[in-house]
């Protein structure tokens, strides 16, 4: 028989036809000899409400059996429903229990649980309500980036998880490579990506914009609310376009991901902003009905010296701007989403565009309140003698960047690009504290269980 879904079944009107739903038990109690199942599958974030009459003799025996935890087809009509909760209930006319629970020691009773017990099941704690509307959102924001960027003309490409470039220059990664490199498998150092920005360009630089989606490792021992060691990152590669162009883009893609979201997730945003951050839908409302601000970091910095706040680290031209400012900057200063661009070039990286200036680079960090960072890019360096002069001011070898280098030599084009981090944008859109849980098994030091 065709199950209906959860969230379907809700949208029916009473009537004699016959619906089928399988899903979980979140709790069982019986009243004046009628039991009451609530009963999720995933679908959306209210259960429903299966209504077991007790003079049925059968049914009532099937239902003393079923436990909070197990798992359980039901069948029977859809009817109006007294509850405050609900419009609708199922009375069911047949039960099966596909899966029984012993109910006493089901690790989710009926209670708040900490995140920090939920982490220690992750086997289980998708069938909370955090995790539920967390995995739902995942999968919007999921499928609204490939969107976006397939109405938008760009190609899906998937950029390697093992390379032999770093990037970032951080050299926080992870070796691929045991032996020793005459011998090991790929005969030179190997490591897992930490950005696929490298390979997104040699494809833009063919295939005029392009963006990737895939996971990308960080070997950082850092145990904060928003390090992952292992994570997912967009990044879109434009040939043709400057800083602007970027700026541009990142604008729209961000808004755009976020009137969706607030559209298409109406119930689980609603959940987010009684029971996680109250407050979160106006505060991305006003994000996604904003014009973003666009700033110089020397204006940023400016700003921060001007303002009469503590902070826990000095600011000075030439020092990084840290989470604290940034989150200053849009929330305080600007009130709403700020673009700060042409940062000194001594801490960036060696490929972003070096401004006639020969101090700042043409990068771009996107900075939302509540966050601050929430997208880093750049205009890339095209031109083969400046590239060239900036890998060695970083102590880089040009033997391992011959390839990037050839990209300058044939037909160099002025290309941009940015990399969004999907769980730290999940973690934004949610409120949710803690990175390790907008993310169904989170890797990060010390921790790879399941």
């Amino acid at each position: 028989m065709t199950r209906t879904r959860v969230r379907d079944a809700f949208l029916l009107s009473p009537s004699d036809a016959a619906v089928t739903i399988a899903g979980w038990v979140r709790t069982r109690r019986t009243a004046k000899n009628v039991t009451f199942l609530e009963v999720n599958d995933g679908s959306c974030l209210r259960n429903m409400q299966a209504v077991i009459d007790g003079s049925n003799e059968e049914l009532r025996h099937r239902a003393e059996q079923v436990a909070t935890g197990s798992s359980v087809v039901v069948t029977g009509t859809m009817v109006p429903s007294p509850g405050q909760d609900q419009s609708v209930e199922l009375s069911v006319s047949a039960l099966e229990l596909v899966g029984g629970a012993p109910g006493e020691s089901y690790p989710l009773q009926k209670k708040r649980h900490s995140f920090e017990y939920l982490r220690e099941i992750a086997h289980l704690r998708p069938r909370t309500n955090t995790f539920g509307a967390v995995a739902r959102v995942r999968n919007y924001l999921s499928f609204a980036i490939h969107r976006y960027f397939q109405e938008h003309g760009f190609l899906y490409v998937h950029s390697p998880i093992i390379t032999a470039s770093d990037a970032e220059g951080a050299g926080e990664l992870f070796q691929v490579t045991t032996l020793d490199y005459a011998t090991d498998f790929f005969g030179r150092p190997a490591y897992l990506t930490v950005s696929g920005q490298l390979n997104a360009e040699i494809m833009a630089s063919a295939l005029d914009r392009v963006y990737t989606f895939g996971p990308t490792f960080r070997a950082e021992n850092s145990n904060t609310t928003r390090h992952l060691a292992e994570f997912w990152m967009i990044e879109p590669e434009v040939a043709f376009c400057d800083i602007d162009c970027n700026m541009d883009l990142a604008e729209d893609f961000i808004r755009t991901l976020i009137r969706g979201l607030l559209d298409q997730c109406e119930e689980d945003m609603a959940f987010f902003d009684k029971r996680i951050e109250p407050g979160i839908l106006e505060s991305l409302a006003h994000v996604a009905g904003s014009n973003f601000t666009r700033i110089t970091y020397t204006e940023a910095i400016q700003a921060l010296e001007q303002s009469s706040a503590t902070f826990d680290f000095p600011v000075s031209w030439g020092a990084d701007i840290q989470s604290e400012h940034e989150k200053f900057l849009a929330e305080e200063v600007y009130k709403g989403p700020v673009i700060v661009t042409d940062y000194p070039k001594e801490i960036k990286a060696f490929y972003m565009y070096l401004n006639d200036d020969e101090k700042t680079v043409r990068g771009m960090d996107v900075l939302v309140p509540r966050l601050g960072e929430i997208v880093g890019g750049s205009q890339r360096e095209d031109r083969l003698p400046v590239l060239e002069r900036r890998i060695d001011e970083k102590g880089l070898s040009k033997d391992d960047y011959w390839w990037y280098l050839d990209l300058r030599r044939f037909g160099s084009v002025p290309h941009s690009g940015f990399g969004l981090g999907f769980s730290r944008f999940v973690q934004y859109c949610t409120g949710m504290a803690n990175i390790r849980d907008v993310v169904p098994f989170p890797r990060t030091p010390g921790s790879a269980p399941f």
